[in-house]
């Protein structure tokens, strides 16, 4: 069974946080599906992932096209991950249902805490994963690196 993993975002931004998510996903050998709740917003996180440096690229694609299930990265708004992913990103509130999070490795959700709609999709994302069996760490920011400050 997966685990979800709540990230917390306080000091930095999705586009500034999932790279490095993304990053230790295909180092451990994992196919990545990022899902979100607006193609526009997921066309403009694919232009923030292009623009990163050269040294740091992060083979990605949008959903929709020919090779979806070769890309290593899918950003996505599809409940299903068509390129096989054993690691999904949910951002902007994107639904994760409890079998997805134990049918796949890791479950990552990212959320602004400064947003209020953000924070309490987060707190009701969290209810109904642990309800129903779960695996679920919280993690934050605030002190400024990363801390797991709960686990279920």
């Amino acid at each position: 069974m997966g685990a979800a993993m709540f990230y917390h975002l306080t000091r930095s931004t999705v586009e500034q946080t999932l790279p490095m998510l993304i990053d230790r996903s295909l180092q451990a050998g994992w196919r990545v599906a990022i899902r979100g709740t607006s193609e526009q917003r997921l066309r403009w996180l694919d232009d923030k992932l292009w623009l990163g440096p050269e040294e740091g690229f992060l083979p990605h694609g949008l959903a929709g096209g020919p090779h979806d299930a070769d890309q290593p990265v899918l950003l996505t708004s599809a409940p299903d991950c068509p390129n096989n992913a054993a690691c999904l990103m949910a951002i902007d509130a994107a639904e994760v249902t409890a079998e997805e999070t134990a049918a796949l490795e890791r479950v990552c959700i990212l959320f602004d805490g400064n947003d209020p709609d953000s924070l309490n999709a987060a707190r009701a994302q969290w209810k109904s994963l642990t309800v129903a069996g779960a695996s679920a760490q919280y993690w934050s920011e605030e002190s400024g690196r990363w801390e797991k400050k709960a686990e279920r």
